[in-house]
């Protein structure tokens, strides 16, 4: 851990403690060694740092490839494990870095969702997170944010102190045999499993 990741994640913890209320329910089913995809819902800016403290290790984050021409994010987000996405079709370079991360033993954060919701709604599943799944068979913790939207959201209005809390649900393991049969469809169908175990969480 980096400082500038170190210092980001006590940070994150401090303000999720203080402004937030912050809870994780059953961070004991988080994986803390080895590759592993943190698979969550998307409902503002403030999923990638609440999402990063569950986890004992760093962790690496996808964000849109804009965020990195704003003077001081373009500088401090590549300090954090940010890996840029450009959010206008596949971005098969995110992908391949994930991938990459991945067979080298890390953890990465993934939205199946692929952006924000604007209702509050859970969104269908994009095919990306199948992709990275397929060709590394890491393991998937799901995850479930609640709040997050009403406490900063994609419509603006400002930060508002309400509890966030994080719900983390059994972990996926896949095989090859989740991979059959090939084809165009596979990919979703992949996506679409960890959609729904996202879905099936709820708060205690």
């Amino acid at each position: 851990m980096n400082l500038y990741y170190w210092l980001g994640y006590h940070l994150s913890r401090l303000a999720g403690r203080l402004l937030f209320r912050f809870r994780v329910i059953h961070r004991e089913r988080m994986i803390q060694s080895g590759p592993v995809i943190l698979a969550m819902n998307h409902q503002s800016y403030l999923d990638p740092p609440l999402a990063g403290i569950t986890c004992d290790r760093p962790i690496y984050f996808l964000a849109r490839r804009t965020l990195l021409d704003v003077p001081l994010l373009g500088w401090v987000l590549p300090k954090v494990n940010v890996i840029p996405v450009n959010q206008e079709g596949v971005d098969r370079s995110a992908i391949k870095a994930l991938i990459r991360l991945l067979q080298a033993g890390n953890g990465v954060l993934v939205f199946p969702e692929g952006s924000r919701t604007l209702d509050g709604n859970l969104q269908p599943a994009e095919p990306g997170l199948g992709l990275v799944i397929a060709k590394t068979l890491a393991p998937v913790v799901p995850m479930r944010i609640f709040g997050a939207r009403d406490a900063l959201p994609r419509e603006g209005g400002g930060l508002r102190l309400v509890p966030v809390t994080i719900v983390i649900g059994e972990p996926i393991v896949f095989s090859a045999a989740d991979l059959e049969p090939p084809g165009k469809n596979l990919y979703a169908a992949l996506s679409d499993r960890v959609m729904k175990a996202i879905a099936a969480l709820r708060l205690e």
